[in-house]
């Protein structure tokens, strides 16, 4: 009967320290998930906070002002604008009709 304590104690000593080991184990990957769930949560905001930054970059008036202070762009008026046609455009009177094969 001695025997069959001795084994039955082992077996529990065991088992405790197995359980032991499983419960620090949870406790570790639920601080990990903790830690990760709030790095989440920050790199949400952080995303939120930059889409607002880009869209409030990008509007129209913001981006007319850039244009003309640094670039030096201007509004286009009849009075600047030049037409340029290419040379290799055939005249509207020499180009074949419809149908007609050159």
């Amino acid at each position: 009967m001695t025997r069959l304590s001795i084994v039955l104690l082992v077996a529990v000593m065991v088992s405790a320290l197995y359980v032991v080991r499983v419960q620090y184990d949870s406790r570790r990957l639920f601080t990990e998930l903790d830690r990760a769930s709030a790095e989440a949560h920050r790199l949400e905001t952080e995303r939120a906070r930059l889409e607002v930054e880009k869209r409030a970059e990008a509007t129209s008036l913001r981006v007319e002002k850039l244009a003309r202070d640094k670039l030096a762009m201007r509004s286009i008026t009849p009075a600047i604008t030049e037409y340029v046609s290419s040379p290799l455009a055939l005249p509207a009177a020499s180009a074949p009709a419809a149908g007609e094969r050159p």
